[in-house]
């Protein structure tokens, strides 16, 4: 379908303006709304993902492409709903009570979107208790924790305490600058990623798909 590799470089390149003439078009010709988001958008937010990971581009170029994404996604939303497409799975997101950066956590959240995941994000200086009730009332399948401060990290511990106290199958995802696997195993996260990409990787791992 030589559409999709079309919409899929305009979403690499980040090309606002022709992925969403591409998106329509692709409506038009009845293309399926599930290939259109697999083999077009999120084909090109993983090839964005790859490339970041390898460091080929930077956070720029994701969050254009990412932009790209959103323009597209605007319009096809109604469609995947119509057609009963579900996302990969529900993702509470946020950073941590204390804590009030939010680059790396909005890298992460626009990285699971173009990924298929409904991600609700939370903002920052996100308390224990909210991230609990947000997956409770979401049904959330991961609750995706960032800090950049190392005075904050004890709010992922206290998160991860709630989520086992609650009996919750939600599994947690940590992150951010001052953040490592040790730490994530030592308070008992299901799962640390040390960027964007790899989060996404972790998310769609934990839960299994």
């Amino acid at each position: 379908m030589a559409d999709m590799k079309a919409l899929s470089e305009a979403i690499i390149n980040g090309d606002q303006a022709a992925a969403l003439v591409l998106t329509k078009s692709a409506i038009s010709g009845n293309v399926p709304a599930e290939i259109i988001l697999n083999e077009g958008l999120i084909a090109g937010m993983n090839t964005i993902g790859e490339r970041f990971k390898n460091n080929e581009v930077y956070i720029p170029e994701v969050l254009i492409a990412a932009r790209a994404m959103k323009t597209a996604m605007e319009v096809l939303e109604p469609k995947l709903i119509e057609a009963g497409v579900e996302p990969v799975g529900k993702a509470v997101i946020g950073t941590v009570q204390g804590d009030l950066h939010d680059i790396g956590k909005n890298l992460v959240a626009m990285m699971l979107k173009g990924a298929g995941f409904d991600v609700i994000d939370l903002g920052v200086d996100v308390s224990a208790q909210k991230f609990l009730e947000k997956a409770k009332e979401t049904k959330a399948k991961i609750i995706g924790m960032s800090a950049l401060l190392t005075t904050t990290m004890s709010s992922m511990e206290k998160t991860v305490k709630a989520v086992k106290d609650a009996g919750l199958s939600v599994k947690t995802m940590i992150g951010g600058a001052p953040v490592t696997q040790n730490y994530a195993d030592k308070i008992g996260a299901d799962g640390y990623a040390p960027d964007a990409a790899s989060a996404v990787d972790l998310a769609k791992s934990l839960i299994g798909k």
